[in-house]
């Protein structure tokens, strides 16, 4: 489970630069596996790092305009609300629920990450 879920990297003028962290569903953790993975986010522990590696975890790095900087509040309500979709697009995407099924010649065995 991801430790942290928004992390702003930096501000460019009205530009902020945001990684996102979502759990992924553990069968689905080895399609999202990367041992040379690493955060965008450059004080991520250890422990961070190994949760993006093992698939645990997926980072998305986001640009985000607020012009005319918009309040504090209004801008952490947005990264919220973002982060929410994220977070649902990761549940509920699953490519692989047929993956592994497979036809002998005679017969199919359904197979499928849950």
């Amino acid at each position: 489970m991801a430790r942290l879920k928004i992390i702003i990297l930096d501000k460019t003028g009205d530009k902020l630069n945001v990684a996102m962290w979502a759990d992924v569903p553990v069968g689905r953790q080895p399609f999202y596996a990367d041992p040379a993975k690493t955060s965008a986010w450059k004080d991520a522990l250890a422990a961070d790092n190994t949760a993006l590696q093992t698939g645990a975890v997926v980072e998305l790095l986001r640009h985000f305009d607020f012009p005319g900087g918009e309040n504090l509040a209004g801008v952490k309500s947005e990264l919220v609300a973002a982060w929410n979709d994220f977070q649902a697009k990761v549940t509920a995407s699953n490519p692989w629920r047929r993956y592994g099924t497979v036809w002998d010649g005679a017969s199919w065995t359904n197979g499928g990450v849950a």
